[in-house]
């Protein structure tokens, strides 16, 4: 059976998604974590394994040395560096770089990606909605900081996780604005809502009204910006 077009992509994904999420059990992970090549090779394998398998195309025997090779590379540099989000995001992104290059080779879609790129950097629409985008992270972020100088006391952060408010703040933003882009501006209502479920404790403590207010303050701020660049992007688009 002959597969063409984003098919091919998405078998290649199930696979690495089912290999490394799915079926890796605890005791792999720990037996790669000690650097035992032995499980490398089991899991990379296994990998290159379903991979070819599921696409369904064999006279393309080559798919099986470059899922294998790479994986346990890939692998075997993570390893090497420290657990966190970081490494795991790198290795997760290099995963998909070669699964999407595979995907390329075998569909011969190389032209048709780049005129994809070439016309979305030259659509002005696309331009747009970065720059929102970015308006309301770190820029709105150092705005809001600034115009709630003045409430804030100096204490307040003291018993919060660091930088979690500013992430908080950074994802409410990011809802916001793709609800209005898709027009869907009643979900802003229960995100407001939901918010002020999982904060009612300390909003309803009447000895912290100064807390309340503050928190108040920022909240309606961030969702202000948020929306206001949202309709600005849709009126200009």
């Amino acid at each position: 059976m002959e597969l063409t077009g984003f098919d091919i992509l998405f078998r290649l994904l199930f696979a690495h998604i089912f290999s490394d999420f799915i079926i890796q059990s605890d005791k792999v992970v720990s037996s790669k974590n000690k650097k035992k090549v032995a499980s490398h090779i089991y899991h990379s394998l296994t990998h290159a394994v379903l991979s070819y398998c599921i696409l369904l195309q064999w006279d393309k025997w080559y798919i099986l040395p470059i899922i294998f090779i790479s994986h346990l590379l890939i692998d075997l540099w993570k390893t090497n560096q420290k657990d966190g989000l970081n490494s795991f995001i790198i290795d997760q992104s290099l995963h998909l770089l070669v699964i999407i290059s595979l995907w390329l080779t075998l569909t011969e879609q190389f032209n048709q990606l780049a005129d994809s790129l070439m016309y979305l950097l030259k659509n002005e629409q696309f331009w747009v909605i970065a720059i929102a985008y970015l308006l309301i992270l770190k820029p709105s972020s150092i705005f809001l900081s600034l115009f709630t100088k003045r409430w804030r006391m100096s204490h307040e952060i003291m018993n919060n996780l660091q930088n979690a408010g500013c992430w908080i703040g950074y994802l409410e933003r990011i809802m916001i604005l793709t609800f209005v882009l898709l027009n869907q501006i009643e979900a802003i209502g229960f995100l407001l809502a939901a918010k002020s479920i999982f904060r009612f404790g300390e909003l309803n403590n009447a000895k912290d009204i100064k807390t309340t207010e503050y928190v108040l303050i920022g909240t309606f701020a961030s969702f202000i910006i948020a929306i206001m660049v949202g309709l600005s992007v849709r009126g200009l688009l």
